[in-house]
């Protein structure tokens, strides 16, 4: 039987994943990236994601030590401004709005947004010119097995990996950790989330809209422009039978009922893309280490899509279990024991849970339909921008800068 021989292995190949891959490889370790699915790396080819992610800067800056960011610079588009508009009165109109402004801090801009297939296209070309990376699409971990100073895999194609390390960012539902035996808590919030991608009449300038009115935000985040026209992202966060309704409503029907929701922020918005729907929930995992094994990203964690903070997360667990490789190397140390895992758990263990906290906080605020809560949010939002203290505390802490939300 064949064995492979690596550092790290990493299961599971989305965007997380292969930045994972980059990063380690980038450093000087041999990776091994697994994923049953072969990433689609072009826009209009069959199985394209065509969602998008919101980098902030922390997680460009490991997007710069992975050797990503070169190949993505030209193509994102800058998040100037995070603007969190009130919409909870009696008609869709915008009450109350507060911008949040990357120059407050130091900073010219938040972060980046960039689509889904354009990363997945520069992160397996990176894998392809370092040397030590390795990606193998189309096959999946079928076993893993602990032991004192390594970790056994078997793929689907029989045969074997072994690794000091292994690395799970096999999803929300993820393999390894169930075979390891972690626990995870999971709860619902009987809401799912529309994605999709509209063109709009008005330059969206870099700022980034969410919408609270009910059953969850609404928020459009910018996207370069295509085909000579300005364009967005959206992901509008509904009740599940309400996002069920939208999704299956003929394309007129829907443009009408999007622009109702939209209330006019970006002029007459037009749909550029398939809608995809999403079930919207949340889960932590008991730990994040277990024997030769560090979870990250949605097999550790997983959060609403509110404040870019799924993805941002994800990528602080990744810098912090890289960090901590590196620094064992230097020292000789084996990047799998169980005192460097039991470091990871501790330095990202309560980060998470503060996260989780405060996004299920600021969901459940935005799903508010009573009129008396959705004024008590419209206060909420007035105070929170009044206080310049307040302010910025609360983008220090979006960007990743401290603890919470």
């Amino acid at each position: 039987m064949e064995r492979i021989e690596t550092d790290i292995l990493i299961a599971g190949g989305g965007i997380a994943g292969l930045t994972a891959a980059a990063a380690f490889a980038s450093a000087g370790f041999r990776v091994t990236c697994v994923d049953p699915v072969p990433p689609v790396t072009e826009r209009d080819a069959a199985g394209s994601d065509l969602r998008s992610t919101a980098f902030l800067m922390p997680s460009v800056r490991l997007l710069e030590r992975a050797g990503l960011w070169e190949a993505l610079a030209a193509e994102a588009a800058p998040l100037r401004v995070m603007r969190i508009a009130d919409a909870g009165g009696p008609d869709p109109a915008i009450r109350e709005t507060a911008d949040f402004e990357a120059g407050e801090l130091g900073e010219p801009v938040f972060g980046y947004n960039l689509p889904n297939w354009l990363l997945r296209r520069a992160m397996v070309a990176r894998l392809a010119e370092l040397e030590g990376a390795e990606l193998r699409a189309g096959l999946r971990l079928t076993d893993v097995t602990p032991r004192t100073r390594e970790i056994i895999a078997r793929l689907s194609d029989g045969r074997q990996l072994r690794a000091a390390l292994l690395v799970a960012a096999d999803g929300r539902d993820s393999f390894v950790r169930e075979t390891l035996g972690i626990g995870a808590r999971r709860w619902s919030y009987g809401q799912k989330a529309l994605v999709f991608t509209v063109a709009h009449d008005l330059p969206h300038e870099g700022v980034s809209t969410e919408i609270h009115r009910s059953g969850g935000p609404f928020t459009l985040v910018p996207l370069p422009d295509h085909g000579g026209r300005p364009h967005s992202a959206v992901v509008w966060m509904e009740t599940g039978p309400e996002a069920a309704a939208l999704a299956a409503m003929a394309e007129p029907d829907f443009t009408e009922a999007l622009n109702r929701r939209a209330c006019g922020v970006l002029g007459r918005l037009a749909l550029a893309s398939p809608r995809m729907l999403w079930p919207i929930i949340a889960q932590v995992a008991g730990r994040l280490d277990g024997p030769r094994t560090a979870l990250v990203a949605e097999a550790a964690h997983v959060v609403p899509p509110i404040g870019a903070q799924g993805l941002n997360m994800s990528l602080r667990d990744i810098a912090a279990l890289l960090d901590l490789a590196v620094e064992a190397r230097a020292a000789g140390a084996d990047i799998g024991a169980p005192e460097l895992l039991a470091r990871y758990h501790r330095a990202r263990y309560g980060d998470i849970l503060a996260r989780i906290a405060g996004v299920d906080l600021l969901n459940r605020a935005a799903m508010a339909g009573l009129p008396a809560l959705r004024d008590a949010r419209s206060a909420g939002l007035r105070l929170l921008f009044g206080l310049p203290p307040l302010r910025r505390a609360a983008m220090e802490l979006g960007l990743g800068a401290g603890r919470g939300t």
